[in-house]
């Protein structure tokens, strides 16, 4: 092919390269700032472009084209190659990004899954509290005798000294204790999912029925009051992430029972990947809600309404992260 014929047929990718270079290699934060507005090349094309500028330069010199050819495809490999190969972000930060901005996103992304997963944790759970409070002998049917006593003796409206949810333990044990408990609560939601799907659905539900059982008899027997004092500020991370590790679990199930045009195998490999990545925020999550109940919910001197203001930011900031978190990335940096 003559060197003529060569460029014209090569020039609009080393044109588009070279745009891809000049918005992305100038500063990290602006090229971020600017994605949304980028119709160029994406970030995920650049690999395989870079291997080709590097086949067609080898194919240029040994062509014998000029060296107007090879050295401006040299620089454009110099100059790819520093950007491609540069030092990655260091891992705290990648960390960050991923909980701010990629795994908000990526719930999104599986919202049909999240819904099903909201629906099947939240409406057992308000139907059995309303039930309860019309007919108040239905907690018997879920508990034993000795739990309910003991419901009522750790959110007694009549102790105001002792810390609310506890019979005792300082804080950092329980707040090891209430990691464990939450992260066994998500992990086993989330796995579940393995028995196509059903497993997931009977924990939701189960895990429904017992904490709506549990609100509705406190209500109902007048120990309402601690209670939501307790639950107002840690219930927004906590409850939130056992739905987002529900919704992972039935994607899971779906991988199992509908991988579509893609072969079983291949479709549950993807969809362990996606809840896995989803995990890592319910962890975080999770952690949180620990720290919180902890080191918080349990103080029983301080007024309610500061309680369930504390409550009513959680709860908000919770949903406005996870609705607006990650705008500004392109699809392509979904769980990157």
């Amino acid at each position: 092919m003559k060197q003529e014929h060569f460029v014209q047929r090569h020039q609009p990718e080393w044109i588009a390269f070279e745009h891809w270079l000049d918005a992305r290699g100038v500063s990290a934060r602006k090229a971020r700032s600017e994605r949304r507005n980028w119709h160029g090349l994406s970030d995920a094309q650049m690999p395989s472009r870079y291997r080709r500028l590097c086949q067609q330069l080898a194919l240029a010199r040994r062509r014998g084209y000029s060296p107007v050819v090879t050295d401006r495809l040299q620089a454009l490999m110099h100059r790819g190659h520093g950007l491609l190969y540069r030092t990655p972000a260091p891992r705290w930060r990648r960390a960050a990004h991923f909980l701010i901005a990629g795994f908000p996103r990526l719930v999104r992304a599986e919202r049909g899954c999240m819904l099903a997963s909201f629906a099947l944790f939240w409406i057992p759970l308000l139907v059995i509290f309303a039930a309860i409070q019309w007919q108040p002998e239905l907690s018997s049917s879920l508990f034993d005798p000795a739990q309910l006593l003991q419901f009522e003796h750790m959110y007694d409206p009549a102790d105001p000294a002792r810390k609310l949810g506890r019979d005792s333990g300082t804080d950092v044990a329980m707040f090891g204790h209430y990691v464990w408990n939450n992260v066994s609560i998500g992990f086993r939601t989330f796995a579940s999912g393995l028995l196509a799907g059903i497993g997931s659905i009977v924990v939701l539900i189960v895990n429904g029925v017992m904490i709506g059982g549990v609100a509705g008899h406190l209500q109902a027997v007048g120990h309402g009051d601690p209670f939501w004092r307790f639950v107002a500020a840690h219930s927004a991370p906590e409850l939130t992430a056992i739905v987002i590790a529900g919704g992972a679990g039935l994607r899971l199930g779906l991988s199992l029972t509908a991988p579509g045009q893609r072969r079983r195998a291949d479709a549950l490999v993807e969809g362990g990947r996606r809840g896995a990545l989803l995990c890592v925020g319910v962890l975080a999550m999770l952690v949180f809600a620990a720290f919180v109940e902890a080191f918080w919910s349990s103080i029983a001197w301080m007024p309610a309404w500061i309680k369930y203001t504390v409550g009513g930011v959680l709860w908000t900031l919770t949903a406005a992260w996870l609705l607006l978190g990650g705008r500004h990335l392109p699809a392509e940096d979904v769980g990157a």
